[in-house]
C-alpha cells in the first residue's frame, strides 16, 4: 500500500529519535509494516496511520528489549548513547515533528563518515522503503555488496551517536550532503552508467519522491527547490531518450510533442520562484534553469544558445567542476563555433580522471564532428565507446562512429 511506503521513513525517523539505535528501531518497524499489510486490508486503515505503526513498532520494541539478550544489549549501548530505557507511544492525535525527524532520518542515511554509495544504498533502504534486493536490482550491484555497504554503514552511524535536536550547523551544511545523494540517485536512474538500459525509472521516481519530501519540509530553501526543478524538467524528457528498442536519442534528435508539459510547467514554476526569491543561487538552481531553457525550445533550433552559455559560465563560477565545462563546451560550441568549444576541452585533456570518462571523448568527438575533423572524431567515438559499460550508449557511440566511415576530411 502506498500509505505504508509514504508513512514508513516518518515512523523510523521517529523511532530513532526516541530510541537512538537505527538498526533496532528498523527492525521494528518493518514488523509493524508487516502487521499493517495483514490487518489493514481486512479491518481498513487506521484513522492516524503513522501513530499506529509507530504504537506497534515501540511495543515490539519494548517486547525485545524485555529478555535478558535484549536488555544487556540496550544497557551496553545505553551507556555510550544515553538510550531512554522508557517510551511513551504516541496517542492517536498526536503529530510529531516531521520535519525535525524525516531530516534527521536523511541526515543519518547521509552521515559524512559514510561514502557515497553507502549513503545512497542506506538511503533508498531507510528512507525510500527498498528492500536489499531492490537496491540491487537497481544500481546493478551484487545483493551482498548492498547489504555489507547497509551493514556498515549502520555500525559507523551506531559509533558515532544519533544527534538530537538538529544544531544549525547541521542543517546548513549537511543538508548540501543529502541533495547530492538524491542527484546522485536521480542521475543513475536517468542514465544507468552500466547495463542493458539507459533509464532506470525506479531510481528516478524514488528520487523524485524522496525530494518532493524535503521540499515540504523545506520549502523556502532555494536549492532544494531547485534540485525538485532540475528532476521535474529533466525527467520531463524521459518518454522520448529512447526508441522502442531502448536506443538513445540525442537531446537535438527527440520528438518535442513527446515531453510532459505539465511536468515541464511544475518545474518551471519551481525554478522561477526559487531564483525571484532573492536567496543565494546555487547549482541546482542554475542547473534547473538551463534545463527550462532547453524545455521551452519547441524545436532544437529555436534553442537560446546564448542564455545557456551564460548560465553554464555562471554555473562553472559558482561551482567548478570538469564535468559542467564540458556541457559548457558544447554550448559554447553552439554559439561560437566548434574551436571555441574544443579551447575550453583542451585543459580538461591533463585530468586523468576526464580521460578516463568516456563523456570527455564522447564531446570532444562531437565538437571535432562539427568542425569537420572526422578522422581524430571516429577515434573519440572509438575510444568513448571503450570507456562506458552502459550498453545503449555503447550502441550509440559506436553508430556515430561507424556513419563517418573512414573519412579524413578536415
Amino acid at each position: 500500500m502506498e500509505v505504508l511506503r509514504e508513512t514508513a521513513p516518518q515512523v523510523l525517523a521517529t523511532m530513532v529519535r526516541r530510541f537512538r539505535q537505527f538498526e533496532a528501531c528498523e527492525d521494528a518497524v518493518q514488523e509493524a509494516l508487516l502487521a499493517a499489510s495483514l490487518q489493514w486490508p481486512d479491518q481498513g486503515i487506521p484513522a492516524n496511520p503513522r501513530a499506529w505503526l509507530t504504537t506497534v513498532a515501540a511495543r515490539r520494541l519494548t517486547d525485545q528489549w524485555r529478555s535478558d539478550q535484549a536488555r544487556r544489549r540496550r544497557e551496553a549501548t545505553a551507556a555510550v548513547l544515553g538510550t531512554p530505557t522508557e517510551f511513551a507511544a504516541p496517542g492517536p492525535d498526536e503529530a510529531p515533528s516531521d520535519r525535525d525527524d524525516t531530516l534527521v532520518l536523511l541526515f543519518l542515511c547521509c552521515h559524512p563518515d559514510l561514502s557515497p554509495p553507502s549513503q545512497v544504498a542506506l538511503t533508498l533502504r531507510a528512507f525510500g522503503g527498498l528492500t536489499t534486493a531492490e537496491i540491487a536490482r537497481a544500481l546493478l550491484t551484487p545483493e551482498s555488496t548492498v547489504a555489507q555497504r547497509i551493514s556498515r554503514a549502520k555500525q559507523r552511524i551506531r559509533s558515532a551517536g544519533i544527534q538530537y535536536p538538529l544544531s544549525g550547523e547541521m542543517y546548513t551544511s549537511r543538508l548540501r550532503m543529502v541533495l547530492h545523494v538524491l542527484y546522485l540517485i536521480f542521475n543513475e536512474g536517468y542514465t544507468a552508467t552500466s547495463g542493458p538500459d539507459l533509464l532506470r525509472t525506479e531510481l528516478t521516481r524514488e528520487a523524485i519522491r524522496l525530494t518532493r519530501t524535503v521540499y515540504r519540509l523545506l520549502p523556502d530553501d532555494g536549492e532544494v527547490a531547485g534540485l525538485l526543478a532540475l528532476m521535474l524538467l529533466t525527467d520531463a524528457r524521459s518518454g522520448a531518450r529512447t526508441t522502442p528498442d531502448g536506443a538513445l536519442i540525442p537531446l537535438d534528435e527527440q520528438d518535442r510533442t513527446r515531453w510532459s508539459q505539465q511536468i515541464i510547467q511544475q518545474g518551471t514554476e519551481l525554478v522561477t520562484r526559487a531564483l525571484a526569491s532573492g536567496g543565494p543561487v546555487g547549482q541546482y538552481q542554475l542547473q534547473a534553469a538551463i534545463a527550462a531553457v532547453h524545455a521551452e525550445a519547441a524545436r532544437p533550433q529555436d534553442t537560446d544558445w546564448r542564455q545557456i552559455s551564460a548560465l553554464y559560465q555562471l554555473l562553472e563560477k559558482t561551482s567548478p567542476n570538469p564535468m559542467i565545462t564540458l556541457s559548457r563546451a558544447v554550448a559554447e560550441a553552439m554559439v561560437c563555433g566548434p574551436e571555441e568549444g574544443l579551447a575550453l576541452l583542451a585543459p580538461l585533456n591533463r585530468d586523468k580522471r576526464m580521460r578516463d570518462h568516456h563523456r570527455f571523448h564522447a564531446v570532444r568527438g562531437h565538437l571535432l564532428e562539427m568542425a569537420g575533423d572526422l578522422s581524430a572524431a571516429r577515434d573519440c567515438y572509438e575510444a568513448a565507446a571503450q570507456r562506458t559499460n552502459s550498453v545503449p550508449e555503447q550502441r550509440y557511440l559506436a553508430l556515430r562512429r561507424n556513419r563517418l566511415g573512414n573519412s579524413t576530411r578536415r
